[in-house]
């Protein structure tokens, strides 16, 4: 694998960040995920809330930061950097800053978990972090942002590859979503309000909300998975136009997306059914990125039998196509009376987050760590299966579970007598919902046991290898 490349006068990749980056996927995957263990477990086992600082509401924004954040955020990092080095043939800009990246993304994950468990909260989902954090945040990201163009801006190749827009598109929408939805007022040095009011708050709440999750966990994740499932495919994309389409289709429509959140509250009807429109749109850009991603298996099918990783890739896709058919299924106003406030909600955001943003991410990750330390491959190749299936088995039983209970709340909620009396109180619905919780606990820690099998796998591979760095390729030598 070392003399594989050949490049300029011993110039190399720069792969420090991305080595950095790519450990700390793996460490922030398993406290992410292990905290959301526990507070599955303690709706199971309500004695589980315990202490001012142990109880679920205190630990479920941590873990929705620790999973989006920390655990997605450190891998779209890490494979944004190889990515952009690898397509563009040339090292990163500034590489100084990249590290100035890291650690700060680092600062921000402690910081997290040390003010949400004490309460300190903005109140906004996935935006809860104070205004002292909100400002290292935008530092940290305008540091990502100027490394990560100041590398497209310096390659040595005369296009730029769909995967970079896809990672770019990302960069400068959260950059936006963050800036605007995080406008406060501080109060004192961790208590602040937002510079919105009333149903104006709402709706820029989940225009951010809703695309945090299409360009934080959507929009990066497709830059990832049109590098990754190509290389380890060994097999060209099925259709580079179809690629571009997908692109501006897809960051178009999604910003529109967001007022399904709020269907049958007091934001105006016509804005709630724009979201619902756009959010229909929604599903012909994503299945065509979705159909383009397996497609480009034509020809190499039989590689699935042999290659744990392109399970991973391949399986996360099929996620990705049933969650953005869910959603827009979701968004329309019929469906979304019976769905909202259920776990449906739940199961729809898991079979997104866990089958499709993890899996890549987990697939991308075990691309990286052999190349990043000079190894053919990972130490173990039947343990990558053997996660594989445990992944896969965790979230079939979270997302089942999660549905079925939805649906069942939803029906027992709007459950009415003759008389016009509800036929069940809020107190039997919780009752019956006992047993799909459990099964939910059960799918999160297989999950998260695949993850301490990753961890195993990884920590045998570096274990006494030095860093790697790979040559840069010339251009006209060799494809990225």
């Amino acid at each position: 694998m070392k003399t594989a490349a050949m490049g300029g006068v011993g110039e190399t990749y720069d792969y420090r960040v991305v080595r950095q980056f790519s450990l700390m996927t793996v460490v922030w995957g398993i406290v992410g995920m292990l905290v959301g263990v526990i507070i599955a477990a303690q709706l199971v086992w309500p004695e589980l809330n315990f202490g001012e600082w142990f109880h679920f509401g205190r630990l479920r924004p941590l873990h929705t930061n620790a999973v989006i954040f920390a655990f997605g955020g450190c891998a779209l990092m890490a494979t944004s950097f190889f990515v952009v080095q690898r397509t563009c043939h040339t090292r990163l800009f500034a590489p100084w800053l990249a590290g100035f990246v890291f650690w700060g993304w680092q600062t921000v994950i402690v910081l997290a978990a040390i003010t949400l468990p004490l309460g300190y909260t903005q109140g906004k989902e996935y935006a809860e972090l104070e205004w002292p954090i909100d400002i290292l945040i935008t530092l940290v990201w305008v540091s990502y942002a100027i490394v990560f163009f100041g590398t497209i801006v310096k390659r040595k190749t005369p296009h730029i590859y769909v995967a970079n827009w896809f990672y770019g598109a990302f960069i400068l929408a959260v950059a936006m979503l963050h800036l605007v939805n995080s406008a406060a007022i501080p109060a004192d040095f961790m208590k602040s309000y937002s510079a919105y009011a009333g149903v104006q708050d709402a709706m820029i709440q989940w225009w951010y909300g809703h695309n945090a999750v299409g360009f934080f966990l959507t929009a990066g994740f497709l830059g990832m998975m049109y590098y990754f499932v190509p290389k380890q495919a060994e097999r060209p994309v099925y259709s580079y136009r179809l690629s571009v389409v997908h692109f501006w289709a897809l960051i178009f429509t999604y910003m529109w997306a967001g007022p399904h959140h709020l269907h049958y509250t007091a934001l105006p009807d016509w804005t709630q059914s724009l979201g619902m429109v756009f959010s229909l749109i929604l599903l012909a850009p994503s299945w065509g990125g979705m159909i383009n991603g397996i497609m480009t298996l034509s020809g190499a099918w039989h590689k699935l039998r042999t290659d744990p990783i392109l399970k991973f890739l391949i399986t996360s896709l099929s996620f990705y196509g049933m969650s953005t058919f869910e959603g827009p299924m979701m968004s329309i106003k019929t469906v979304n009376a019976l769905s909202h406030y259920t776990d449906w909600t739940i199961g729809h955001v898991h079979s997104g987050a866990l089958g499709w943003v993890a899996m890549i991410s987990i697939g991308s990750i075990y691309y990286l760590i052999p190349r990043l330390f000079g190894q053919e491959k990972m130490y173990s190749v039947p343990a990558i299966s053997i996660h594989f299936w445990m992944s896969t088995l965790g979230v079939v039983l979270y997302i089942a579970a999660m549905w079925i209970a939805g649906v069942m709340q939803g029906l027992m909620w709007r459950a009415i007598n003759d008389d016009g009396t509800l036929t069940y109180t809020f107190v039997e619905s919780v009752k019956a919902t006992y047993p799909f919780w459990f099964i939910r606990f059960l799918g999160g820690a297989l999950f998260l046991a695949g993850m301490f099998v990753m961890a195993w796998n990884v920590w045998k591979t570096i274990a006494g290898q030095k860093p790697y760095n790979a040559p840069v390729i010339a251009p006209a030598a060799a494809h990225a």
